[in-house]
């Protein structure tokens, strides 16, 4: 190559599509890691990588009957993928094909949160209606690992019916408090601090203090469920709503759990207010 095109080769826009072109490709890498996440393809991708490493090691030591079974298994390993991974195949290209291969992120985000929403509303309605007493706080940006480390973990998914189990009475894990972690029950059991503020209301049990003590110190969510009259409420940054009906508290841990960017901006600046106050 002559010094001319070497130079051409180092020119400003040809780095540029070189780095487009590796940005791009692990792009794409990336969707397809997403796209397969949760399905049994990742377990495909963890063998294919063992033999890959197998297949290296073969060549570095020279065992030739172990390098000839590993190259069958790679010459008719692809055909086996095709055929075994038919529908997740099918279900790519058909993603491709609508144009939602690279909006499906967002579109599962959505969903995700949909269903946390669906499934504390689900099961706070049904501990509201029979009396079961509930307490649950919901992490945010203050960690609560101090208190996840008071309780049972349990690092589970998030249903509704895993909830109500868990706060039926004269069961191991009913009292205390559920703690939630981004999209998991983090712990069962856990203690929270009381609140000491002479200001709350005298018949606002022990539940009540634990969500107010909680709210006054970190920025969590917490929604208790009374056990002598099934009333809903919640609390955060040190405010609490009671009896509310289940389409308002619906509502308003929508709003508190997966709030939009102005919410976001403005709940930063009341909580440094309340801190700094």
């Amino acid at each position: 190559m002559s010094f001319m095109e070497q130079f051409t080769d180092l020119m400003p826009v040809n780095v540029i599509v070189n780095i487009l072109d590796v940005l791009f490709v692990w792009f794409v890498i990336y969707k397809v890691i997403t796209l397969i996440k949760g399905t049994k393809a990742v377990q495909l991708l963890k063998g294919i990588f063992v033999i890959v490493i197998a297949r290296v090691i073969t060549d570095f030591f020279g065992l030739n009957t172990l390098d000839w079974l590993l190259d069958r298994v790679i010459e008719f390993g692809f055909l086996a993928i095709i055929i075994i991974f038919q529908p997740e195949i099918r279900r790519a290209l058909e993603q491709i094909g609508r144009g939602k291969l690279f909006s499906r992120s967002t579109l599962q985000v959505e969903e995700e949160q949909g269903r946390l929403i669906t499934a504390m509303t689900k099961s706070i309605s049904y501990m509201a209606k029979r009396r079961i007493g509930a307490l649950i706080s919901i992490e945010r940006e203050t960690g609560l690992t101090d208190y996840i480390e008071t309780g049972i973990p349990l690092n589970s998914y998030i249903t509704s019916e895993l909830l109500i189990n868990i706060f039926i009475p004269n069961t191991p894990l009913h009292d205390g408090a559920v703690i939630i972690k981004k999209d998991t029950i983090a712990s069962a059991a856990s203690y929270l601090p009381l609140s000491e503020s002479p200001f709350i209301s005298k018949e606002l049990g022990t539940r009540h203090r634990a969500a107010i003590g909680l709210s006054e110190v970190t920025d969590a969510i917490t929604i208790v469920v009374s056990e002598e009259t099934g009333a809903i409420s919640l609390t955060s940054n040190g405010d609490l709503r009671r009896d509310l009906s289940i389409e308002e508290f619906e509502s308003h841990l929508t709003r508190l759990w997966f709030p939009t960017e102005e919410q976001v901006t403005s709940s930063k600046w009341l909580w440094r207010g309340k801190q700094n106050g």
